[in-house]
């Protein structure tokens, strides 16, 4: 379980586009005031869904012939095939746009996020939905018998979040830096964004799809 939640977390982070939405909200006025928000909000997604999961099984791992174990393991294939499918499916477009010239030189505007509430609620809309459903299949199999459960968890939030904390702190430290870096930093992400998005959800997908198979004919 700790191995799954730590690559599902990674692949959360990796994920361009929360970091860029997260950047342009933090350049914007009272931009590490909407960034906390935005982190606060997207946390608090990560521990409902791990709330959630935990109420359903009692913190027991099922057994993995039993009809909840199965459909655990039903789920997580079902999303490990949708994120190679959406990974392929990105990576045609990538191509069919491969001879288009790209402007990397503008620099991005910054968002109208009007307030913090709205940050919040855009941190909501913008998570990977996909990728959090997988760690929820992957939660299921948690024991709460054991500290090391609560360590993996808390883990698993930490660096699914990473960049988000990251970011977040340069503002806060070095605040005209910081902006002009992020900002440089979102033009690059846009001009690589398709790369990325193919990498994680084929690298991500396979790997789920994989282990789901395997453990569902072992």
């Amino acid at each position: 379980m700790v191995l799954d939640l730590m690559l599902i977390a990674l692949a959360i982070a990796l994920y361009p586009l929360p970091m860029m939405a997260f950047i342009l909200v933090v350049s914007s006025p009272r931009g590490v005031l909407k960034g906390l928000a935005f982190i606060l909000a997207w946390l608090a997604n990560l521990v409902a869904v791990i709330a959630i999961v935990l109420a359903l099984t009692g913190g027991e791992p099922p057994s993995p012939r039993s009809p909840p174990g199965v459909a655990a393991l039903a789920a997580k294939l079902a999303i490990g095939v949708s994120l190679v499918v959406y990974g392929m499916h990105r990576y045609r477009l990538r191509k069919a746009r491969a001879g288009a010239v790209r402007d990397t030189t503008a620099k991005p505007s910054r968002m109208g996020v009007g307030s913090p509430w709205a940050a919040a609620g855009l941190a909501v809309l913008i998570q990977p939905w996909g990728m959090v459903a997988a760690g929820a299949t992957t939660v299921v199999q948690a024991d709460t018998s054991h500290a090391t459960t609560f360590i993996a968890l808390f883990g698993f939030c930490l660096v699914a979040s990473s960049g988000l904390l990251a970011a977040e702190l340069y503002m806060v430290f070095a605040p005209e830096a910081a902006q002009a870096r992020l900002l440089s930093l979102r033009t690059w992400m846009e001009g690589h964004k398709d790369e990325a998005i193919v990498f994680v959800c084929l690298l991500l997908g396979l790997w789920l799809t994989a282990q789901s198979i395997y453990q569902l004919t072992a």
